[in-house]
């Protein structure tokens, strides 16, 4: 690579490395000395005083990552200032030097194990008989390539390293201001860290970010596993150390409680890079772009999310901090790196570093409500808080959304603002649950197998080989396409009589019966059941409440997530075959409006409208028309399989209906193994007002129960799934 001295003493003292680059600089900046004296003998000084009467050179310097480089033009002018992403560009040089000078490479090894590399050009041309006070014009030469280690935080997201590539050490992905810099934009980092069980959050956290033309955002990871593979996808990573699992921890475990503090010490160890930061949780995705947004209020030193259910605001300034009940929500929080805010962070590490028994946001909040208010100004909306010099801004709920006012209240779209955010909070399936309620709302980002199964012998199921676990969900387990149906909810059900336990149970178990049909079919077919919308009458939370939360916005009957009934984490586990049958994959209901829903899958389509059997017309066959096959209600085990193994390679079937369409296995052992594992499928609603307990569970086959009725739990005995 040409000249590079020093390389070894890079791993030395600090001390020693300062002599070294002294001695480079001084024999270079000698040189000038030499030569200018040598063809300027009329000059009376080295450096002219007057840039127009100095020749002008042109220097190219392609260059790594670095401060200053300490020469000095004329009148203590900085003369370089190296501090770029790897681009060429033009410096001018204003003293005499009539000299054909190469300076190949000075190469140092810095603390966070990335190479830095300074490749500094000066090339003069010397044409012949031109004499002195001639500018001189620089030869254009293309900047050297970069080196590859740079290319590791420099290069452009998604940016895969380049064949051939071996993976830097651990060393080089160590958090250091440097690396840190190198992603900044405007002084504005965006943060987010995980394991690798939560990588495929991670992948749409960051598509969404560079699909909004935001490029400074870094990744923690917390696991090898998840740097690794980050790493190879071309998404800016770095190590956190944790040596955590790569499995999912779940909620409120003393691993998860873990995560909390790490994320406590990387604020506390960020903020003294003097960046500003935007730290988010990985089960939240970016809308629109915040940072404009968060500038608008230069003076907070700390802006968060809130658990805010009730509005306070109708557009999009700050939540008015007096009327906010809820607790401030550490899952999207901006700070700057002022010095309330650093000690905040740092008394919040004490805090929870030296109590393994608090939640993180427990302690965030206890902190900032140490002292809360007075309000700043009239105008901006910040509040003082926590030790009365800090300055607090709370993002609004109705646009910086909860799971609450995004996916239930639509908060957003009520009052006709555009969000800018959405974190999977309450919501009651664990992991499956957030990822589910993303993929309804179509801004989850999946594989392209996740949209188009290639199908397989319905005699077998097979696991998609080579699937990562835990970067795709389990049910992008191959299948042999699509079952969908058209629901059908009569009016009364929806919109007549009062909202109360009764109409909502009648409701929601109305819907029940028709999925659960829909299940057996989508078992005997191996087929993936796409879910239809969910409406439900009142709304779950995990305390008595009269139906909907008095003070929100939330319409009755409203489109309800499918964590508000179903178990969707028990759904999408892996129950073992021998006890529960084969598993059954569902996909969410808006799966078809996905944009990247493949054409060939929209294509590959069969319609089945149900008929009542011996009507004109409905046969038992597998002839189409254009508008599909007639099949009888009430049809059996056997009739499905021989009617529609025909139709295998159809990537979609929509029946018209699930009224009345299975007549039942014939097989009773299968029959037996499908119940058990449907049943528990459903969850509890909670929770009903002065009574303990106070949820009532639902039940799959309430129908078969004589005289059931919506009530809680009558005696302990009794407070049990049905199953």
């Amino acid at each position: 690579m040409g000249w590079i001295p020093f390389h070894d003493s890079a791993n030395s003292k600090p001390l020693f490395f300062t002599i070294y680059a002294t001695v480079i600089v001084g024999v270079v900046f000698s040189s000038f000395y030499v030569f200018s004296a040598i063809y300027s003998a009329d000059s009376s000084t080295w450096f002219s005083s007057s840039s127009s009467s100095a020749p002008s050179l042109t220097g190219i310097i392609g260059l790594g990552e670095i401060e200053i480089f300490p020469f000095l033009g004329s009148r203590g002018t900085g003369l370089l200032n190296l501090g770029g992403k790897g681009e060429a560009f033009v410096v001018p040089l204003t003293f005499w030097v009539f000299l054909n000078v190469q300076l190949y490479c000075l190469q140092m090894e810095e603390g966070d194990g990335f190479d830095t590399v300074i490749y500094l050009y000066l090339y003069l041309d010397q044409r012949p008989n031109v004499s002195r006070g001639t500018n001189w014009v620089a030869v254009p030469v293309p900047p050297p390539k970069s080196h590859k280690y740079l290319n590791m935080s420099t290069r452009p997201i998604w940016e895969v390293p380049p064949p051939g590539e071996k993976m830097p050490s651990l060393k080089a992905f160590r958090l250091t201001q440097t690396l840190v810099a190198r992603r900044v934009k405007d002084n504005v980092i965006i943060v987010t860290f995980g394991n690798y069980a939560f990588m495929d959050f991670i992948l749409t956290w960051v598509k969404h970010l560079t699909d909004l033309g935001v490029s400074n955002l870094f990744v923690g990871a917390m696991d090898i596993k998840l740097l690794e593979a980050l790493y190879w996808k071309g998404v800016p990573v770095f190590d956190m150390g944790s040596h955590m699992s790569t499995i999912d921890v779940g909620w409120g475990t003393p691993t998860f409680h873990k995560m909390g503090r790490e994320k406590v010490i990387l604020i506390d160890a960020l903020l003294p890079f003097g960046y500003e930061l935007l730290m988010c949780d990985t089960d939240m995705v970016w809308l629109k772009n915040p940072l404009p947004y968060l500038a608008r209020f230069p003076g907070a030193d700390v802006l968060t999310s809130t658990d805010q259910v009730v509005p306070t605001v109708v557009d999009d300034s700050l939540d008015i901090w007096q009327q906010v009940g809820s607790a401030f929500n550490i899952g999207i929080f901006h700070w700057r790196p002022t010095e309330s805010a650093k000690k905040l962070a740092r008394e919040w590490k004490e805090m929870l570093l030296a109590d393994d028994k608090i939640w993180d946001q427990n302690g965030f909040n206890d902190l900032l409500r140490r002292q809360l208010g007075p309000s700043v100004d009239e105008d901006s909306g910040l509040a003082y808080a926590y030790d009365g010099n800090l300055k607090l801004g709370l993002l609004p709920a109705s646009i910086f959304c909860s799971g609450h006012t995004f996916f239930v209240q639509s908060m957003y779209q009520q009052l006709r603002l555009e969000p800018y955010a959405v974190h999977t909070t309450f919501q009651y399936a664990g992991t499956e649950g957030k990822r589910h309620r993303l993929r309804e709302a179509k801004i989850f980002y999946d594989p392209p197998e996740y949209y188009d199964s290639p199908g397989v012998d319905l005699e077998e199921e097979q696991v998609k080989p080579g699937c990562a676990e835990g970067v795709w969900s389990a049910n992008t387990r191959l299948s042999g396409g699509f079952l969908t149906f058209k629901p059908s909810i009569p009016k009364r059900l929806l919109l007549d009589g009062e909202h109360n336990l009764e109409s909502h149970f009648a409701l929601i178990n109305y819907q029940m019966k028709q999925i659960r049909t829909a299940l057996a079919i989508a078992s005997l077919l191996k087929r993936t059941l796409v879910m239809p919308p969910l409406w439900c009458r009142l709304d779950r939370l995990w305390f008595p409440h009269p139906g909907i939360l008095e003070g929100s916005i939330t319409k009755q009957p409203f489109l309800c997530p499918l964590d508000h009934v179903f178990e969707v984490n028990v759904m999408l586990k892996e129950l073992p075959e021998e006890e529960f049958g084969p598993g059954i994959n569902i996909r969410e209901y808006s799966f078809f409006d996905h944009p990247l829903m493949p054409k060939q899958v929209k294509d590959s389509w069969l319609d089945v409208q149900l008929c009542r059997e011996g009507s004109p017309g409905c046969n038992v066959t597998n002839n189409t028309s254009s508008l599909g096959i007639r099949f009888p209600k009430h049809s059996n085990e056997e009739t499905f399989k021989s009617v529609f193994s025909s139709f295998k390679d159809v990537k979609v079937i929509q029946f018209s209906s699930m009224q009345d369409a299975f007549h039942g296995f014939t097989d009773k052992k299968m029959e037996e193994k499908f119940r058990k594992r449907v049943k528990r499928y459903v969850g509890i609603w909670c929770c009903v007002n002065n009574n303990a307990p106070g949820h009532i569970y639902y039940d799959m086959y309430w129908d078969e129960k004589p005289n059931w009725k919506p009530i809680p739990p009558q005696t302990p005995e009794d407070d049990h799934p049905p199953w």
